[in-house]
């Protein structure tokens, strides 16, 4: 085949079921150890990913009594990955309303260049109020307001990783001259939300700048990546939604000038896999009875807006729940979640249970031929170019995916065999180097 499958692998901590941390198998303190993150790195390496990601926010994620909690700084933990792999790109998650672009444009540049051009960034707006009252507001901004926020510190940031050429560094001993100054391009910009003057202390990166990469589904996010993102996490849970979100974000694209091609779709997948089907049904029964539904209701309620003590385990969610636009928060998850409930008329128990997993993203238990079919059959049918592979434990899924669906994805010649000559993340997914704004392009 001319086109391949771009797979991403989403590394969190014991692995993405809420209960990973509870088996046998797992170690509790993952989530702060190095090691762990290399043995992951390496192995998703092995298996020709194009790249890992770790998600983040600036904020405690639930309560510590649910799952291990807190995180390593994404940026500093993939700075020691650069160091101990060689093809893999390193994608950290950011947020734009509680960052300035200064020295979030200087620390991604830094990691691209000492990873040799290995560097993406998950550009996010972050919702939430907790987030907010660690940044001295009483709550979190409006949706609109953080999407354009996030507009203006993207194009600031684009235009300090254009602020130097290629060649402005000369570096002539004999002639006493390391740079040209008149190849440095100081932004000066002034608009809504920042106030940047000065030419970014770093020069223009391997890769002129890093992957962009977004991960919002509402209306405001798509029209955010149109404008935006070279690759996008998404969740759907049926093929259908995720062939009309394909659709309507490669025809954003388009709308927005840019080539539908340059946008790649990684929907989300958490697999369970077992030598047999009855094996892995067995592996996610087990991992369902670890859950404790408690700290499931107090999420949902979270996310739904709900006051305490609203939902019952045994019975389904409210009929009379508001409408997404009324939604501050993670709108497109919130959407997704209520029509998951609603279309297979889950109890709050059942929906808990399809949620520990992923959160949302499409679970899968099967054989590794099985979970090969269902990739496949996404891939081809205009529904993804690739997948975000959401182990539901770490490592032990991940080592089960590369060992036994990778292989098959290789035969049926959906995915790479070897890593081949093309050494940047751009590169591996398809994507040109961009050109310095400031450079007029040569013409033959």
């Amino acid at each position: 085949m001319s086109r391949h499958l771009h797979l991403n692998a989403f590394l969190m901590n014991t692995g993405h079921h809420e209960a990973s941390w509870r088996l046998p198998e797992s170690d509790p303190f993952a989530h702060v150890s190095l090691d762990h993150y290399l043995h992951l790195a390496r192995i998703a390496e092995r298996g020709t990913f194009d790249s890992l990601f770790l998600a983040d926010g600036p904020q405690l994620w639930s309560n510590l009594a649910q799952r291990p909690a807190g995180a390593l700084e994404p940026l500093t933990l993939l700075t020691a990955l650069a160091t101990a792999t060689e093809h893999i790109g390193l994608i950290a998650t950011a947020s734009t309303s509680y960052n300035s672009p200064y020295n979030l444009a200087r620390k991604f540049a830094s990691l691209d260049i000492i990873s040799g051009g290995r560097a993406g960034w998950n550009i996010v707006t972050t919702a939430g109020a907790e987030a907010a009252r660690n940044f001295g507001l009483d709550a979190e901004p409006a949706h609109a307001e953080r999407y354009a926020r996030a507009a203006e510190f993207l194009d600031v940031a684009l235009k300090l990783w254009d602020s130097w050429e290629d060649d402005a560094i000369v570096g002539d001993k004999a002639a006493g001259v390391w740079g040209d100054d008149t190849k440095v391009h100081p932004p000066r910009h002034r608009g809504t939300y920042f106030s940047v003057e000065g030419a970014l202390n770093v020069p223009r990166t391997p890769q002129g700048y890093p992957l962009l990469v977004q991960a919002g589904s509402s209306a405001d996010g798509k029209e955010f990546a149109s404008r935006y993102a070279e690759a996008v996490f998404t969740a759907q849970q049926t093929i259908e939604d995720a062939r009309a979100f394909y659709a309507d974000l490669k025809s954003r694209t388009a709308a927005a000038g840019r080539d539908p091609e340059h946008i790649k779709v990684l929907p989300g997948i958490v697999p369970v896999i077992g030598a047999t089907e009855a094996e892995a049904r067995a592996k996610e029964q087990e991992l369902e009875d670890h859950i404790v539904h408690r700290h499931g209701v107090a999420n949902l309620e979270r996310l739904l807006q709900l006051p305490a003590d609203t939902l019952e385990l045994d019975r389904q969610l409210p009929a009379d729940l508001p409408p997404e636009s009324a939604v501050e928060g993670a709108k497109s998850r919130y959407t997704l979640v209520v029509e998951l409930a609603r279309r297979d008329r889950l109890t709050v128990r059942q929906l808990i249970g399809r949620l520990g997993g992923g959160r949302g993203h499409l679970t899968f238990a099967g054989t590794p031929e099985q979970v090969a079919d269902a990739i496949e059959t996404w891939f081809t049918q205009g529904a993804a170019d690739g997948f975000n592979i959401m182990p539901a434990v770490l490592p032990s899924g991940l080592d089960a995916f590369v060992d036994h669906v990778v292989p098959i994805l290789r035969t049926r010649g959906l995915l790479r065999t070897e890593y081949g000559p093309r050494r940047t993340l751009r590169e591996r997914y398809g994507l040109p180097r961009p050109a310095n704004q400031h450079v007029q392009p040569a013409y033959v």
